[in-house]
């Protein structure tokens, strides 16, 4: 493996309670899947539990506030009670210096140093070796599987509160003197904002020149490399200042990856939103084509239905011509003869006849009453010309070919103020209104 300089990092998170199940079930192994594909389920059982989380980190916290171990006295609402220290050194570290096993003795004494760094083993809700995450892009290169091998501490941030006896206590002897120190819960006074140095430990500032303050985790690198170096662990240089080197490029490989698999996975998701979209439009086509041809078709069938009562009627018109045609013979000393059954349609016919008369006397006096009064409309609509029947017959027209549009068009000329018809109205009318048409 080609050499390359290798370095530690220890980074520093902090956590509200809303997020501590989540952290717990990622460093624990306690999710049925894993987002991250780097993470080798079988593997679960290499990591190393230098401190263990019976309980859980919820359960735990609280039960450290009720034995009064640490106190949140004076937190504010929501506050960060929790924080984890990640240790790690580039992958290739521990390959080089025999894998697994080197690592494990590594981080029981980086263990050791975040201990101190802590304050004590009672302040610690879970402290894993994570052994089971592959090294995907050092896997790639050397053709063969390599582990990232790192530390999570998970533990409670304290300070020493000083509380005082309040002036107006009921001992007065007392008032002002140190009551009791109690370990405060405060992840903001466990890491202070101080200055940022850059990598010559000048005091970087901003462009107003005022220095750039960031929290105190600088001696995190300080501690953690020079602790383990007089441990005997060698052949690994401190971190760059305000750098993570090899950890952030893997979660950056790994945070590509997940925005890579996201973006396609919103592009198939538009890609099938499309199609549907497109198949709900031609669904709809064929509908409205469909329910066209059916108009249509119910349409003919009426005109057919017509066409055939009408034929049906021609016919016994012509059938019953036919037998009256064929009514009386020559009589042998000239005249006819008609038979029983003959007289009998002939005299029905004749009643039939008369009746008809009427009948049609009555139509015709109704046909032309109402004949008068469509004239009388018509005279009626000629005062309306102006009003514009065509724009009427263009309306229903519309109605006929866009209803759900047309609908949609008076909703919204219905739901605005209405139009002053006053500032329509053409000029020459209202000149014509004063009696100064021109």
């Amino acid at each position: 493996m080609a050499n390359k300089t290798d370095k530690s990092v220890v980074r520093n998170a902090q956590y509200k309670r809303g997020g501590l199940n989540k952290r717990e079930r990622h460093n624990e192994r306690k999710n049925a899947d894993y987002m991250n594909e780097d993470i080798i389920p079988e593997r679960a059982a290499l990591n190393v539990h230098f401190k263990p989380s019976a309980e859980g980190y919820e359960r735990t916290f609280d039960a450290m506030v009720a034995e009064g171990i640490v106190s949140t006295r004076g937190l504010g609402k929501d506050p960060n009670i929790v924080d984890e220290l990640v240790f790690d050194v580039n992958s290739a570290y521990f390959e080089n210096h025999g894998g697994y096993d080197y690592a494990v003795s590594f981080f029981e004494e980086a263990y050791r140093c975040a201990l101190e760094e802590i304050g004590g083993e009672q302040y610690v809700l879970s402290a894993v070796m994570h052994a089971d995450e592959r090294n995907r892009a050092l896997s790639e290169q050397l053709g063969r599987d390599v582990y990232h091998y790192h530390l999570h501490v998970v533990y409670v941030p304290v300070v020493d509160k000083e509380i005082y006896f309040k002036k107006n206590n009921k001992n007065p002897e007392l008032a002002g003197k140190l009551r009791e120190v109690i370990k405060q819960v405060s992840h903001s006074k466990k890491w202070p904002k101080t200055k940022k140095l850059d990598e010559n430990g000048e005091v970087m500032r901003n462009a107003k020149g005022k220095a750039i303050l960031v929290n105190a985790y600088s001696r995190l690198q300080d501690h953690f490399h020079d602790h383990m170096k007089e441990a005997g662990f060698t052949d690994f240089e401190r971190g760059e200042r305000g750098s993570t080197a090899e950890h952030l490029t893997v979660l950056e490989y790994k945070a590509k990856k997940e925005t890579e698999r996201a973006n396609a996975e919103a592009d198939r998701a538009r890609a099938e939103a499309e199609r549907a979209a497109a198949i709900a439009a031609e669904v709809a086509r064929q509908q409205q084509t469909a329910a066209e041809l059916d108009e249509q078709a119910e349409k003919k069938q009426k005109r057919l239905d017509s066409l055939a009562k009408q034929t049906t009627f021609a016919k016994g018109e012509a059938a019953t011509f036919a037998e009256i045609d064929a009514i009386g013979k020559p009589a042998l000393l000239g005249g006819f003869n008609v038979t029983d059954g003959e007289l009998k349609n002939l005299k029905k016919l004749a009643k039939e006849g008369i009746k008809s008369r009427s009948i049609i006397t009555k139509l015709k006096e109704r046909v032309s009453a109402l004949l008068k009064k469509i004239f009388g409309l018509e005279k009626d609509l000629e005062g309306f010309e102006d009003v514009g029947l065509t724009d009427s017959m263009k309306y229903y027209q519309a109605k006929q070919r866009a209803p759900r549009r047309l609908t949609e068009a008076v909703a919204e000329i219905l739901r605005n103020p209405p139009e002053n018809a006053s500032r329509e109205r053409a000029e020459p009318q209202r000149r014509r209104s004063h009696g100064m048409e021109l």
